[in-house]
C-alpha cells in the first residue's frame, strides 16, 4: 500500500500531461487516519467519473454498536451518513475544475425513502464510502494541482466531518435510525393486527407538487385524522412525539385485510392516500410527513400499460373467449391493452407473493372495472370475454388471501363487494362503510355478477435463462439505466413506466444486474422462486455482487435494493423472455 506522500508524488510527476497517466493513481493510499482506494481511472474527462472508497477503521469513526446492530439499524445508519456525505460534497467542494466531469465529487444518496445502498458500509471493523469523482483537466491535459487539492484536501475534510462520531450530529443520527426502526416495527405488526396498512395521526400526506416528492408545508397540508372507528394504536421500540406529546406507541389509522374503498369527490385527497399507500412499502426519513404510513412489504401497485408485453400469463380468470379462439390460460402479445395488462400485472404480482393490491380508477382499464347493467343488456356475456374486476375481487381476498385497497369515485358497484369504505372529505377520512352498504341494500344493481368458473391457482412460469442476452456489439454485458422507468439491457429497452413503486434510478440499475445475475447462474425454479433466491443472496452477500466485474476490493458501482415485485415486473416486461412451466 502507498502512502499519502506517494499520491502528491505522482500527481506533481503526471501533472500537465495526457489524461490517460491518470491511470497511474489506480491503488490504495495510506493516510494518518483512512485508507483512499481508487479503484477506477475514467478514460477521459467526459467518460463516466472515477470511483474511489474511503475507508475509516472502525476505532477511529466510534460509531455506536447499538446503531448498526441488526439489518434494519444498519441500512438506517448507512443511509444517514450518505446524506451527511452528500451534504458535506456540497459544502465543501468548489465544483467544476475544467471540462467535462472535471472537480465533480457524488455519492449515491436518495430521496424520502431509506433504502439499502452500495454507497457506504457500516461494520464493526471499518466504515466505508464509496464515492464518483471526475478527475480534473482543461481540454485532455491533467490539472495535478486541483486533483490534489480534491483527494489530499477536500475528501479528508468530507471524512473527518461525517465519518467520526464525534463529528456527527448525534441526537439526529439517532432520531433517524430510530424512526426507520419503529416503522419496520409497525411493518411486523401489520399481519397480526389484521392490517394490510396504517397511517398514523397527524401524517402530511400531500406533496410539493407533482414534480417533487418533499412534504408539503405544514402551514398548507391538512394533517391526517382518523377516524373513531379506524383508530388503533401499535406500540414501537423508540418513543416518538405525537400531537405535542412523547409516546411509546402511535394512533392512527388501521386499512384492514379485505376489500377497501377510498371514495370520495374529486381533488379531496383519494389519490394522494393511494400514493402514500404504494410508497409505505418503504421506510421514510423523518419529518416526510409521511413516515409513519406504513405499508405491508407485500403491496403492489397495478395500473393499466397499453402496448407492454405478456409471456405466457393465465389471465383467463379475467378474460377468456377471445375472437379467433386466441388462448388466454396461456396468454402471451408483445401489445397488450389495457385490459389485458391489468390482468396479467394483476396474476403476475400474486404468481411472486403479493398479498395486497393497490389500485386507482384513473389509471385503470374502464372495461376491466366493472360493467354495469345497462352495458351487460346492450352486449350479453356470451360476446363479453372479460370478468371485471368487481366479480374477482371478493374471491381474491376469500381463496388466496389478497387484499385490495381501490381508489372509487365514479362506479357504487363495488359497494357490494367492499368490507370498508373510507371517504375522502376536505382531504381529511371518514368511515362511511354502513353508510354504503345501506345503500347498496337500498338501491340495488341490476348488474349480474360474470363469473362463470372459480379463479383457479396460479400457474407458476419458469423463466428460459437461454432467452435472455444482456450482451451487445462487442460487451459482453450492456446494462445502463437511463432513468427510474428506463433500464438498458442488452439490446432491449425494458419500459418501467407503469410499474410505480420503483422511487430510484439505483434501484432500475439494480434490477438490470439482478436480471443478469439470475441469467448468468440459470436459477433454478419458477419465477417467485427465482427472486426470492436472488432476495436472499442480497440478504447474505448484500448488494455488491450485482456488479458482474466486482472482485474483492472494488467499488461495487451505484446500486439500491429493489423489492422482489419490481424485479418480478421488469423480468415480465422484457421482451426477449420466453418461459416454461
Amino acid at each position: 500500500m502507498r502512502t499519502v506522500d506517494d499520491l502528491r508524488t505522482i500527481l506533481a510527476r503526471i501533472d500537465g500531461r495526457g489524461y490517460k497517466a491518470y491511470k497511474d493513481l489506480q491503488d490504495a493510499y495510506a493516510f494518518p487516519w483512512f485508507t483512499l482506494f481508487i479503484d477506477h481511472v475514467q478514460g477521459d474527462p467526459f467518460a463516466s467519473p472515477s470511483k474511489i472508497r474511503v475507508r475509516v477503521p472502525g476505532a477511529v469513526a466510534g460509531l455506536p454498536t447499538d446503531l448498526f446492530s441488526g439489518r434494519v439499524r444498519r441500512v438506517a445508519l448507512q443511509d444517514f451518513l450518505i446524506r451527511e456525505v452528500s451534504h458535506a460534497i456540497h459544502a465543501r467542494c468548489q465544483g467544476n475544475r475544467g471540462i467535462g466531469k472535471s472537480g465533480l465529487v457524488a455519492i449515491d444518496a436518495g430521496g424520502q425513502e431509506v433504502l439499502e445502498r452500495t454507497a457506504m458500509v457500516v461494520a464493526p471493523e471499518w466504515v466505508e464510502a464509496r464515492l464518483s469523482l471526475g478527475l480534473p483537466a482543461q481540454g485532455r491535459t491533467i490539472l495535478g494541482r486541483q486533483a490534489e487539492a480534491m483527494l489530499c484536501r477536500e475528501l479528508p475534510e468530507i471524512a473527518e466531518r461525517v465519518m467520526k462520531w464525534m463529528s456527527v450530529d448525534q441526537e439526529r443520527a439517532r432520531t433517524f435510525v430510530d424512526c426507520v426502526d419503529n416503522q419496520e416495527s409497525i411493518r411486523r405488526q401489520l399481519d397480526s393486527l389484521g392490517l394490510v396498512a396504517f397511517i398514523a395521526d397527524g401524517s402530511i400526506l400531500p406533496r410539493v407538487s407533482g414534480a417533487s416528492d418533499r412534504p408539503l408545508s405544514r402551514e398548507r397540508a391538512h394533517p391526517f385524522r382518523t377516524p373513531d372507528s379506524l383508530r388503533l394504536s401499535i406500540p414501537v421500540p423508540h418513543p416518538v412525539f405525537q400531537d405535542g406529546k412523547l409516546t411509546d406507541s402511535l394512533t392512527g389509522c388501521g386499512i384492514p385485510k379485505g376489500v377497501t374503498l377510498i371514495v370520495g369527490g374529486g381533488y379531496h385527497g383519494k389519490s394522494t392516500v393511494l400514493r402514500a399507500l404504494e410508497r409505505g412499502v418503504y421506510p421514510h426519513v423523518p419529518e416526510d410527513g409521511r413516515e409513519y404510513v406504513v405499508t405491508t412489504e407485500r403491496a403492489v401497485k397495478i395500473r393499466a400499460e397499453d402496448g407492454r408485453s405478456i409471456e405466457r400469463v393465465d389471465i383467463s380468470g379475467f378474460i377468456k373467449n377471445l375472437p379467433y379462439g386466441q388462448d388466454t390460460a396461456k396468454f402471451s402479445t408483445d401489445n397488450a391493452s389495457g385490459s389485458t395488462s391489468q390482468a396479467a400485472s394483476i396474476i403476475e404480482a400474486v404468481e411472486v407473493g403479493a398479498t395486497a393490491l393497490l389500485l386507482d380508477e384513473d389509471t385503470s382499464a374502464t372495461n376491466f372495472m366493472v360493467r354495469d347493467a345497462r352495458m351487460q343488456a346492450l352486449v350479453h356475456k356470451e360476446h363479453e370475454p372479460i370478468t371485471p374486476f368487481v366479480d374477482r375481487v371478493r374471491e381474491l381476498y376469500e381463496r388466496h388471501g389478497v387484499s385490495t385497497v381501490l381508489v372509487m369515485g365514479g362506479c357504487g358497484d363495488y359497494f357490494d363487494v367492499a368490507d370498508t369504505v373510507v371517504a375522502m372529505q376536505d382531504y381529511q377520512p371518514l368511515d362511511v362503510t354502513q353508510e354504503a352498504q345501506r345503500i347498496a341494500r337500498e338501491f340495488r344493481t341490476q348488474r349480474e355478477i360474470e363469473t362463470t368458473s372459480p379463479l383457479s391457482g396460479i400457474t407458476s412460469r419458469v423463466p428460459l435463462w437461454e432467452s435472455l442476452d444482456s450482451s451487445r456489439g462487442k460487451r459482453e454485458v450492456k446494462i445502463d439505466a437511463r432513468s427510474v422507468d428506463a433500464v438498458v439491457y442488452g439490446h432491449e429497452v425494458i419500459d418501467l413506466n407503469g410499474v410505480e413503486q420503483l422511487v430510484d434510478v439505483s434501484q432500475t440499475r439494480a434490477i438490470g444486474y439482478a436480471l443478469h445475475l439470475a441469467s448468468s447462474r440459470s436459477m433454478k425454479g419458477g419465477l417467485q422462486a427465482v427472486v426470492q433466491g436472488l432476495d436472499k443472496l442480497f440478504d447474505d452477500a448484500g448488494l455488491d455482487g450485482l456488479d458482474p466485474y466486482h472482485q474483492g476490493e472494488r467499488h461495487p458501482g451505484n446500486f439500491a435494493r429493489p423489492r422482489t415485485f419490481e424485479i418480478a415486473a421488469a423480468l415480465n416486461r422484457l421482451r426477449m423472455l420466453r418461459t416454461g412451466e
